[in-house]
């Protein structure tokens, strides 16, 4: 029981730990155009968790105008990021917490 306690301890706080670098790099570069919960100048977090995947949300950051067509989209203003493959991926992790809420 007392394992299961740690383990369970461990694992929210390692999550906590990737939720803070994710919103770090959100405050960074992301803020300006995306909210986690309500419409910005880009669709909020919560639109994006519901509708992509992981890979899908970092090939898009990656390159939104090579994505933005096979997405449904009919143009994009977004801009091409020079985030690290960490970033990235934090950033994907932490759009991705917002699903279902």
């Amino acid at each position: 029981m007392y394992l299961k306690l740690l383990i369970a301890l461990f694992f929210v706080s390692h999550l906590s730990a990737q939720e803070a670098a994710g919103k770090k790099v959100f405050e960074t570069y992301c803020w300006g155009c995306h909210h986690q919960t309500s419409e910005a100048f880009g669709p909020p977090f919560t639109q994006i968790a519901n509708k992509r995947t992981f890979e899908e949300i970092q090939a898009y950051i990656i390159d939104p105008e090579s994505m933005y067509k096979a997405f449904g989209y009919k143009r994009t203003v977004m801009t091409k990021l020079k985030l690290t493959d960490q970033e990235r991926e934090e950033i994907a992790r932490y759009v991705l917490s917002y699903k279902g809420k």
